[in-house]
């Protein structure tokens, strides 16, 4: 099994009340591809971190294989929300894969 874990960091210029409204929809477009694409077994977003954090949004994932997650990357319904929900928001991004 292969992990892949995601932090976001939102752009600057939105308010407090924005970027809660950014994250849901990161959330929900993300946790809706459950089920949708092979090998993808799991799919959680954490929108909730403490002051003490410095990212936004969470992505914490797991999928069958590492072929499953270059499948998953390149994949319809994950490049259409990452193109209307997450990119366009976002200043920074961080990931870790790891096999478990």
């Amino acid at each position: 099994m292969v992990k892949h874990v995601i932090l976001w960091k939102l752009k600057d210029e939105y308010d407090s009340e924005k970027k809660e409204e950014i994250k849901a929809g990161i959330k929900e477009g993300l946790e809706g591809l459950a089920g949708k694409i092979p090998g993808l077994l799991e799919i959680k977003v954490n929108t909730n971190g403490l002051s003490s954090s410095n990212a936004d949004v969470m992505l914490d994932s797991s999928f069958e294989s590492e072929e499953a997650l270059q499948a998953y990357a390149i994949h319809p319904e994950h490049v259409a929300v990452a193109d209307s929900k997450v990119r366009p928001y976002t200043a920074q991004r961080t990931c870790l894969d790891y096999v478990v």
